[in-house]
């Protein structure tokens, strides 16, 4: 092997790692959205300075942000280790990092739950078929509530104490940032990490906790912001719509929509993959909304999730509107004038939308471990499937069809653009079918069909193993969607 495919291997095993990294810890904040925004809100309206005070509503902030915020996240992140044996200690050693420290412990309790976790799945595997008949109940109970035990007062000495100061530390950096002018510099890695699916890590697995502690002690953190922003991939999308040429020019309207009022910034991706050059317009973008963030003094008190304008408007505290809009409308329109001028002068063939589509399939294969250097052709690829298919899934007909769920890691990016595509297909062939989307590990029991990416399938089938699975390499765009509903408006 030469030194230069050494390199790209290399290369490509570190953005990987990093993206595999990246998707465990926004793993164990993704899933509890909804507590965090819920949060958020109650803040906004409630606190002294929000939208309606109320004193009594407003006692519900402290103990959520102090304890149920950090207990879920360090539940999700033992659940992810070891089942609910590993969310319980999880949760157990993470009341230890909480009642340890004076701070908000986000970070500690990412630390906490999988620790806990990790220690309490070796013990289990050292005593595995070592524990005597009718006496697992009690050695399971016990051995969880003594290792937990002895893991929660580790941590309020130790931890503890060592998170917080982690903590201070990032959080001074990030004010140094601010006040040195500089951190709208941080869009020059968070742009392109976009781009290279690090979104999740940076945003739920590095901002967001420093955001939340930050937003805790001043009501808002414009660190919700800097991933998050939906104006640099607006401006991306208008200006194909308006200077984009063929299948690009012509889907951009629709992907405007998905992404802006959606919140599912994927949608924009293949776009830059079709023309990398206009990371450049993303990346201007994000420098110039984030530096008028910073200049207005804008700011969210919870993260936006999914980053849709909506999202946006919910999560702005009162007062703080023309502050936001600022840097989301600044950011779509140097991204827009940067893109128009790149796609009316570029003199590079483009690649076809489907190319760059079948190009960011790859990319997210590879960091959930699938290598793109072993992939036949598209060709090849729908004749395994279809062999694949006749051999190893029973098709139902319709009489048995009433819910199809699609499923990715989050439930939130590609495989909300996949649902949506086939329900309108489902609608417009009259097929009366429920079409909805999920995180794979949330899928329903009562799901019929149930649609992953092929390298999530396996995943997929032990959740739900009475389902049917349809594995696909797009979600933009596939030839199953089509069979599928042929197959079900022809048993109509």
């Amino acid at each position: 092997m030469s030194t230069v495919d050494a390199k790209s291997n290399s290369n490509g095993g570190a953005r990987v790692a990093v993206q595999r990294f990246g998707r465990f810890l926004s793993g164990m904040v993704m899933p509890n959205m909804g507590a965090f925004i819920a949060w958020g809100l109650i803040t906004a309206l409630f606190i002294p300075t929000g939208w309606f005070p109320n004193e009594g509503f407003a006692q519900l902030v402290d103990p959520m942000k102090n304890y149920l915020l950090p207990l879920l996240i360090g539940y999700t992140g033992g659940t992810m280790i070891h089942g609910q044996r590993g969310g319980v200690i999880g949760a157990i050693m993470t009341m230890g990092v909480i009642v340890g420290a004076d701070i908000p412990m986000f970070l500690g309790a990412m630390v906490a739950g999988p620790l806990a976790a990790w220690v309490l799945k070796k013990f289990d595997k050292a005593i595995e078929g070592k524990v005597k008949s009718g006496f697992e109940m009690l050695v399971n109970n016990f051995s969880a509530g003594i290792i937990g035990a002895i893991l929660a007062l580790l941590a309020h000495v130790a931890i503890g104490p060592f998170v917080q100061i982690i903590s201070q530390v990032l959080s001074a950096g990030v004010q140094f940032l601010v006040n040195a002018g500089l951190l709208p510099l941080v869009n020059l890695i968070i742009e392109p990490g976009k781009v290279l699916f690090l979104n999740n890590a940076l945003n739920h697995g590095v901002l967001s906790p420093i955001a939340l502690e930050e937003a805790a002690r001043t009501g808002k953190s414009v660190l919700f912001m800097l991933e998050s922003n939906p104006g640099p991939g607006l401006g991306i999308l208008l200006a194909y719509c308006l200077f984009g040429k063929g299948s690009a020019k012509s889907s951009a309207p629709g992907a405007v929509i998905i992404h802006f009022f959606g919140g599912i910034h994927e949608i924009y991706f293949p776009y830059i993959l079709m023309k990398p050059i206009l990371i450049l317009a993303a990346i201007a973008g994000g420098v110039v909304g984030t530096f008028c963030f910073m200049l207005t003094g804008a700011g969210l008190v919870a993260a936006p999730s999914p980053g849709s304008i909506i999202a946006y408007f919910l999560m702005t505290p009162k007062g703080g509107y023309l502050p936001m809009l600022s840097g989301v409308i600044a950011g779509a329109v140097v991204a827009f004038a940067v893109a128009a001028v790149l796609l009316k002068t570029g003199k590079q063939k483009e690649e076809g939308l489907e190319e760059a589509a079948s190009r960011m399939k790859d990319m997210k294969n590879q960091s959930k471990g699938a290598s793109a250097n072993a992939a036949v052709t598209e060709d090849n690829r729908e004749s395994d499937r279809a062999a694949e298919i006749a051999a190893d899934r029973t098709l139902k007909d319709k009489s048995e069809v009433n819910k199809i769920v699609f499923s990715c890691d989050a439930g939130m990016g590609s495989s909300a653009m996949g649902a949506s595509i086939l329900r309108k297909k489902m609608k417009q062939a009259g097929v009366d079918v429920t079409v909805t989307n999920t995180a794979i590990s949330e899928i329903p029991q009562d799901a019929d069909i149930v649609i992953t990416q092929k390298t999530l399938t396996e995943r997929a089938k032990t959740v739900a193993p009475n389902a049917e699975h349809i594995s696909i390499d797009n979600f933009l765009k596939s030839p199953e969607y089509e069979a599928l509903v042929e197959r079900l408006k022809s048993d109509s």
